[in-house]
């Protein structure tokens, strides 16, 4: 086996969708101090930031391996819609929704920082980002999940109303520290 070989690993990714929005969504937790906000024009190095910190346990490398004009054309379309959520007035959090595929809005990324998970916010965080793309009037949601995400993230998906709808395998090259420290940086 070579080198190469051994940076590569094979997961199993799974396509979920949901066609009518929920009839309840999560309550947001009681005494605690969170935000969600709305992102416009988002600078390109907060949202490496974003995608290192709540990506880098789980492999997250597509976004940080584009360069700024290629990061730029995606996230500063007028139809994105970036949320940052901010737990005791520090970043804990974020997703991103593409709504600018037809009849479909993407829920393209969700995740919390490390320091915001095992508090009772995930739930309402993701129900919030699910009335979030309901909002732009798609016909169906969609959102993908993999099995090097966190092992509560699909049965937590099928708990708010997603359905499985296919699987495919696929292969990720994590990158090196020096790798992520440069995209993260520059």
């Amino acid at each position: 086996m070579s080198a190469d070989d051994q940076d590569r690993i094979d997961v199993t990714v799974t396509f979920l969708e949901m066609n009518v929005p929920p009839t309840y969504y999560p309550p947001l937790p009681y005494n605690r101090q969170i935000a969600l906000l709305k992102t416009r024009m988002i600078p390109l190095h907060f949202y490496r930031y974003l995608q290192d910190r709540v990506g880098r346990k789980w492999h997250w490398v597509n976004v940080l391996k584009l360069d700024d004009e290629e990061l730029a054309a995606g996230l500063h379309r007028e139809d994105r819609d970036i949320r940052v959520l901010y737990l005791d007035g520090a970043p804990a959090g974020f997703f991103d929704i593409k709504p600018h595929l037809p009849g479909e809005a993407e829920l393209a990324y969700f995740g919390m920082m490390e320091h915001a998970t095992g508090q009772g916010i995930g739930r309402w965080f993701l129900g919030a980002a699910i009335e979030a793309c309901w909002s732009h009037g798609p016909k169906r949601i969609t959102v993908q999940t993999c099995t090097l995400d966190h092992p509560a993230a699909l049965p937590l998906y099928q708990k708010l109303g997603f359905n499985p709808v296919a699987q495919k395998k696929e292969v990720v090259r994590p990158m090196s520290f020096v790798e992520r420290s440069a995209s993260v940086m520059r």
